[in-house]
């Protein structure tokens, strides 16, 4: 009998790490579209790069990098991308030569965006001006002194947090009384 007990607790616990995976990993995600930590909003982006989109959202890999590794007993949440750190727990950077190249290179590709007339003049639309916004961001990342620092706010998407341990507990409550309200307590 103590061997069947072995096997359905096994059992619950697998299906309670199930549930958890599924939930968290799409609070997760959802962090994403909130641009909060759950009820923690980011700070907004100081650069008029990609005006009115989301944060911490370009490509999308970020938010498409977040993975989960399941063991008998444990879950962990995780990204490999180099960067996602940086963004989840914030720090610094340091500037280096090849940022500034890719500076440069992303200064270049704005300017070369700019509408223009016939006579070669630039013209005044909104892109025009959007873009001259952008061109002087690039401008001034790549004339930043080869390392000197960057700072990059906290926009914590993984982690611990009342909202997430409010979800596991709701999790295992449910899987435990799920578990007992099937026992059959056939006492005689």
């Amino acid at each position: 009998m103590g061997n069947n007990i072995d096997k359905q607790v096994k059992q619950v616990l697998r299906l309670i790490l199930k549930d958890i995976k599924v939930e968290l990993g799409d609070e997760f995600d959802q962090n994403f579209e909130r641009q909060a930590f759950f009820s923690q909003a980011w700070e907004r982006r100081r650069s008029p790069t990609r005006p009115g989109g989301h944060i911490l959202v370009d490509s999308g890999s970020l938010r498409r990098s977040i993975k989960s590794k399941t063991t008998d007993n444990s879950i962990t949440f995780y990204s490999e991308l180099p960067y996602a750190a940086i963004h989840n727990e914030g720090g610094e950077i340091v500037v280096t030569k090849r940022m500034k190249r890719y500076f440069w290179y992303k200064y270049y590709s704005a300017t070369g965006s700019f509408g223009r007339k016939k006579d070669g003049s630039l013209r005044n639309t909104k892109r025009n001006r959007q873009l001259r916004d952008e061109a002087d961001f690039w401008k001034i990342m790549a004339l930043m002194k080869e390392g000197s620092k960057i700072s990059i706010p906290k926009r914590q998407f993984l982690g611990k947090s009342p909202e997430v341990e409010a979800a596991v507990r709701e999790i295992i409550e449910e899987n435990l009384n799920e578990y007992i309200n099937d026992i059959d307590f056939n006492i005689q």
